[in-house]
């Protein structure tokens, strides 16, 4: 099926601070803050930050009663506690907290990096809110696995659901947040399970073979908030035509009856086929529809409200820098275009910074193309439609709909 796109230039507001590369677990780590400059050096070499309705700003970190949203004062200060101690050569693990372990090593800069980042999330929810900006990006953001009072998968603060509740503070009384990580969104998930004001969505690899093994399709919100929490998980090796069809057969209709005031939306990178860490088959050109469908959606159901965060991904060169470089040109109203080459510049750059070679176009020759579950039908025997219609019949009764 093929997508329409804006043509339109839209104000956006580009969180960014280069100091956001200091969340680094250290060397070896999956979670490689090059990904982060490598993204910004290819929005810059785009021209993107110059762009008419594009201004770009850094946003303080978050203050602990801004933290305290989502996140327990005990762990905030157990965060402050790890990083105070990460130069010790025996720090002792904060297992009760997730901090200091093989996937949370503490680092010096633990709580300022991730108060930043979460600064940067909040700041760009109260833009769109008060609307200085239609939409606005963070994309070293989206760090949603973070619990109240625990760091999981590399995520230390939460600012995916600081984000949303940050919104709701402001008096928004309908937040969708849509997350597209190969990951469950599962902090975020949990932070809103009891809310009947925040609808949670999340397409992801089946929790069967990936972390955090959350994310079925019977979790579908707590006592009042039934059918508010969405997850549609994937059968590993899902390519971009599965990919699309479920994103497509759950996320419009359900944005239709829930009718959302804004959209805030995850995302990783880590669906690639070249993710390491992963076992989906997504291209970047999929990931460059999905964008263009949710900013979409965000001007067909919210007057253009939409924060766009960024997530996983672990293909530091060859993917995660194009995918969030489409999703700012998204978002700016101003798509790139597939076939169009990367700069010779930014490719210089990736090879000073990485010694490997960067891909040579914004695309990785998909067609990017689905076939829309309803109008070509139900195959009972195909895991994927299985997949969505377990997810359908969870929460479409919930809001009126037939599945």
């Amino acid at each position: 099926m093929p997508q329409a796109e804006p043509d339109q230039p839209c104000s956006l507001r580009l969180f960014w601070d280069e100091a956001v590369t200091a969340y680094d677990f250290g060397p070896g780590h999956p979670m490689d803050p090059t990904r982060l400059a490598l993204t910004m050096r290819l929005v810059e070499a785009f021209e993107l930050t110059a762009a008419a309705g594009v201004t770009v700003a850094a946003a303080p970190p978050a203050g602990e009663s801004t933290l305290h949203l989502v996140h327990r004062l005990d762990y905030i200060e157990a965060v402050r506690r790890a990083a105070a101690a990460a130069t010790q050569v025996a720090a002792t693990p904060d297992e009760r907290h997730g901090l200091g372990t093989e996937d949370n090593p503490a680092f010096a800069a633990m709580h300022t990096a991730s108060a930043l980042i979460a600064g940067q999330s909040v700041a760009a929810a109260e833009a769109v809110w008060r609307g200085s900006a239609r939409h606005a990006v963070n994309f070293a953001g989206g760090l949603h696995h973070a619990m109240p009072g625990r760091a999981a998968g590399f995520c230390v603060y939460n600012d995916a659901a600081l984000a949303v509740a940050r919104l709701l503070e402001l008096g928004a009384e309908r937040v969708v947040y849509i997350d597209v990580d190969v990951h469950h969104g599962d902090g975020v998930q949990q932070a809103f399970w009891d809310d009947p004001r925040v609808l949670t969505i999340s397409l992801h690899e089946h929790p069967s073979t990936l972390f955090p093994q959350t994310g079925w399709p019977t979790e579908t919100g707590g006592e009042g908030a039934e059918g508010f929490a969405a997850n549609l998980p994937l059968p590993a090796g899902t390519g971009d035509a599965g990919w699309l069809r479920a994103f497509h057969a759950l996320v419009p209709e359900l944005l239709a009856a829930f009718r959302p005031e804004v959209i805030v939306s995850q995302h990783g990178a880590d669906t690639h086929i070249e993710d390491p860490l992963a076992h989906l088959a997504v291209t970047v050109d999929a990931q460059r529809a999905v964008a263009l469908s949710l900013h979409e959606l965000a001007h067909q159901h919210c007057e253009g409200r939409w924060v766009a965060l960024g997530g996983g991904g672990y293909a530091v060169v060859d993917v995660v820098p194009r995918t969030w470089t489409h999703l700012v040109a998204t978002a700016a109203g101003r798509p790139i275009a597939p076939q169009t080459e990367t700069p010779p510049h930014w490719r210089a750059e990736v090879y000073r910074l990485t010694r490997r070679q960067a891909p040579a176009r914004m695309t990785d020759g998909a067609t990017a193309g689905w076939r829309d579950f309803m109008e070509s039908g139900y195959d009972p025997g195909d895991r994927l439609d299985q997949a969505i219609l377990a997810a359908r019949r969870a929460v479409y009764p919930h809001h009126g709909l037939l599945p």
